[in-house]
């Protein structure tokens, strides 16, 4: 989803800046693009395609991701071995999770809409990479660009240089990338509703005051439905949200979505030193840990991303020319003018983590700004950072709008549900 939320933010800059007359909009909104996500890569990881569709609001012209579900997705190694990916989120294919790609092999997707329509990229033969060396950072109250600057044009942030020794008689392509985590104390969020442990009887009340718990686990939010059903509990209206305290350790995932790549045609053989390879925000005032991933392109495959960075890196410094976002290596088959956006790759990744401990910063992190003031609530600074508002926990009085009998007490913790956004499993390099 890095590479889709760029692509979104892409188009919707083509439209702002190529609109000189608001009732230009109307044409512009029924753009609607095909962005494909994925790179095959060596590590022991899910190994993902992701397929989504960047489509304009008709009525504001703005773009959203809608995922592509129910497609039938393959990975071609060396022309000969099909691998087949299965959706296990909406719009995200992962290969068996035994599969790791290899130096020197070639790789193609292949999916099928639901609609039978066909695609395949170019195929891509796997790059080597090199170690990366070194490591270090730096605070930097101007450290995000300004077209990644989060609300209230907050930048601050640490720059993260490495040092590479780049290989002799050997034409390279990097592409840099990072992941970071910070530790999470909410896991759960529940809109006009309640975390129940338990499962919920359904048409089972108490006292026409309570929902009755039952023993099965749920570990969700529940929102009633108004079954206007005698004795059932008063179906509270409005707008609310409780939030609920991880019950275990958790840590969120963030992910870069700055496209930032690098030809050595220049420095060919040479060290490559003190290369600014990320801009991790001052989220909160606690320490956080980042990996750098290092990858090695192939020439086409740089083309293409440096004509995005070129791009984006335009928008972002507002000049006079419109964007215009970049076809990639996928087709469909039986439509080749049709215009998809994004490129199937396959590269060998190194990874280096880092720990920021953040006892060179300067000025309030983000999750201080709140202009209400701070919270007292463990974890608020990375939730008002990520929600730009406060935790607000189901009280225990006055009592909750919804209210439950039996189960666990409330209010409940909630689970870290492990995903692409978070774990509960400690990270290598996490220190405590």
């Amino acid at each position: 989803m890095r590479f889709v939320s760029s692509i979104v933010g892409l188009l919707f800059a083509l439209v702002v800046s190529s609109c000189t007359d608001p009732y230009d909009l109307p044409i512009y909104s029924t753009i609607d693009i095909m962005v494909i996500d994925g790179t095959i890569n060596n590590l022991p990881e899910p190994q993902l395609i992701r397929l989504n569709r960047s489509k304009a609001d008709p009525l504001t012209g703005r773009f959203g991701s809608t995922p592509i579900t129910n497609a039938t997705v393959e990975v071609v190694v060396d022309s000969v071995e099909v691998v087949i990916a299965h959706e296990t989120e909406e719009g995200s294919y992962q290969l068996p999770s035994d599969f790791r790609g290899q130096v020197g092999h070639s790789y193609q997707l292949r999916f099928t809409l639901s609609d039978g329509s066909r695609y395949r990229s170019a195929t891509e033969v796997m790059q080597a990479v090199p170690p990366i060396a070194n490591a270090t950072a730096r605070f930097n109250l101007n450290s995000l660009p300004v077209g990644q600057q989060l609300p209230g044009q907050f930048r601050a942030g640490h720059d993260v240089f490495i040092d590479v020794n780049d290989p002799a008689n050997q034409h390279n392509y990097y592409r840099w990338e990072w992941k970071l985590w910070e530790k999470q104390s909410w896991c759960r969020s529940c809109l006009q509703g309640v975390y129940a442990v338990n499962n919920i009887l359904p048409h089972v009340y108490q006292d026409a005051t309570f929902y009755v718990s039952g023993n099965d686990l749920y570990e969700d939010c529940f929102v009633p439905i108004n079954y206007r059903e005698s004795g059932q509990p008063p179906f509270i209206q409005g707008l609310y949200t409780y939030d609920y305290p991880c019950r275990t350790d958790c840590w969120e995932i963030l992910y870069s979505s700055a496209i930032d790549v690098f030809d050595d045609q220049f420095s060919n053989g040479n060290s490559i030193q003190h290369r600014n390879v990320a801009q991790i925000p001052y989220y909160d005032s606690t320490a956080c840990l980042v990996e750098i991933r290092q990858m090695a392109l192939t020439q086409n495959a740089y083309s293409y991303f440096k004509r995005f960075q070129d791009q984006t890196q335009n928008v972002n410094g507002l000049t006079d020319s419109p964007p215009s976002a970049p076809v990639g290596n996928v087709l469909n088959i039986a439509n080749p003018q049709q215009r998809i956006i994004g490129y199937f790759t396959a590269s060998a990744i190194a990874t280096l983590r880092y720990w920021i401990d953040r006892t060179d910063v300067q000025g309030l992190p983000l999750g201080q700004t709140d202009p209400d003031g701070p919270s007292t609530q463990k974890g608020s600074e990375l939730f008002f950072a990520l929600n730009q508002r406060q935790p607000n926990p189901e009280p225990i009085y006055p009592y909750p709008n919804i209210r439950i009998f039996g189960g666990p007490p409330r209010p409940p913790t909630a689970i870290c549900v492990p995903g692409n956004s978070r774990t509960p499993f400690k990270p290598d390099g996490w220190r405590d």
